[in-house]
């Protein structure tokens, strides 16, 4: 139900910004009515244009000449004399205006026409006060929706209907900023459950094994040993998955500092600590030289090498590859392993998001490699190309900032 519209504003109400496009509205209103007004009595008292003509004076009747004159003596008689023309009255002139009633017009004209303004002041003030509310009635509506938006109820939209102006597009604008504000809670809600699983179960199995040793009264030695083994191997998962999780919040955080490297000098030290035996490993080093924190570019090599040397095929092939594309730095690592279907590929770089289906409890993976390598691409603003191949793998091609 829509609400009704507020009374005209009174003295002392709040300044709303309806209140304020009234005044601004009437304020230039009244000033283009001051200004017609100054303009129109100035060209009426000091108009430039020439007045109406004065009446031209008749010019003098000449006497007629002497010879035409008649002569002295008695007229001859040549029949009744006519009758003497009556003497034509002299017309009046008009009176013209004169500069004190032309003076009085203009006052009189000036305060009609500022006696108008006043009205039309007032009736600016009314239309501007109704055509602002008119235009600011989306706001309204887009204020009601989203106070009833809250961290638990990110599904509602806006969804402002009509014409493509500035309303409709704030209104989208907000839109769009809910859909990633909804996928990030949703994103932090999953990786939150996946860290906790996660961490729980090394947690559980550590606990079962302590219990079980000590249940057993007859448990020797190496049976003890071996449990502790087992306890310090889930111990190690433990450290390797919180490792990961700073790694990752510390690359989603962003950049705290920048020095130059060279991503192929990285690349280099990085494929001598993982040999891959067993695999093919080829490498195509040209110098990338980059900026940025250099620690979590080398975790970034060091995630796609680990990720195409651990999901591969027995005999199968590591490419590595450093070069500079379009003026940027880019790594690109390739390798052998299992058909990916292209739809899980942007599931891969999610947290905790395997290809196989179930969730590893205690093994080689983390499920974190590739989120973390998006996190430090993203971090350096620069850009992740995943394209799984034809015959089975993965090709990875991170772009940095130059």
């Amino acid at each position: 139900m829509r609400r009704a519209a507020r009374p005209f504003p009174v003295i002392g109400a709040r300044r709303t910004i309806r209140l304020r496009l009234t005044l601004l509205y009437s304020g230039l209103f009244l000033a283009a009515g001051v200004l017609l007004v100054a303009l129109i009595y100035l060209l009426v008292q000091y108009s430039p244009f020439p007045g109406p003509p004065e009446a031209p004076t008749p010019p003098a009747v000449p006497a007629p000449p002497a010879f035409l004159e008649p002569p002295a003596g008695p007229a001859p008689s040549a029949g009744p004399a006519p009758p003497a023309p009556e003497p034509l009255e002299p017309l009046e002139p008009r009176a013209l205006p004169g500069a004190g009633q032309q003076a009085g017009n203009a006052r009189r004209l000036l305060v009609n026409s500022l006696i108008a303004l006043a009205f039309m002041a007032f009736a600016s003030m009314l239309l501007g006060w109704f055509a602002a509310g008119r235009v600011l009635r989306p706001l309204g509506d887009i204020t009601a929706t989203v106070r009833r938006i809250t961290a638990d109820r990110l599904d509602r939209r806006l969804a402002v209907s009509g014409p493509d102006d500035e309303l409709k597009e704030l209104a989208d604008t907000f839109d769009e900023l809910l859909d990633r504000l909804e996928a990030s809670f949703t994103a932090q809600r999953r990786f939150v459950a996946n860290a906790s699983h996660e961490l729980r179960t090394p947690l559980t199995l550590q606990q079962a094994m302590a219990e079980v040793a000590l249940a057993d009264p007859e448990a020797g030695a190496e049976a003890l040993r071996a449990v502790l083994e087992r306890v310090l191997a889930a111990g190690r998962h433990q450290e390797r998955l919180i490792e990961a999780l700073l790694t990752l919040a510390r690359g989603q955080q962003g950049l705290d500092r920048r020095e130059p490297f060279d991503l192929a000098e990285i690349a280099g030290r990085a494929l001598a600590q993982h040999p891959g035996p067993g695999l093919r490993v080829e490498s195509a080093l040209r110098p990338a030289p980059a900026s940025g924190d250099r620690a979590l570019v080398e975790r970034l090599v060091a995630n796609l090498l680990d990720n195409a040397l651990r999901h591969n095929v027995p005999g199968g092939w590591v490419r590595v590859a450093t070069a500079v594309r379009s003026g940027r730095p880019a790594v690109t690592v390739s390798n052998s392993g299992p058909v990916i279907p292209p739809d899980r590929v942007a599931l891969l770089l999610q947290p905790f998001q395997r290809l196989e289906s179930g969730r590893k409890a205690v093994g080689d993976g983390l499920g974190l490699g590739l989120s973390i390598v998006a996190a430090i691409v993203e971090a350096h603003h620069g850009t992740l190309e995943t394209r799984p191949l034809p015959e089975g793998g993965l090709e990875v091609t991170a772009t940095l900032a130059p």
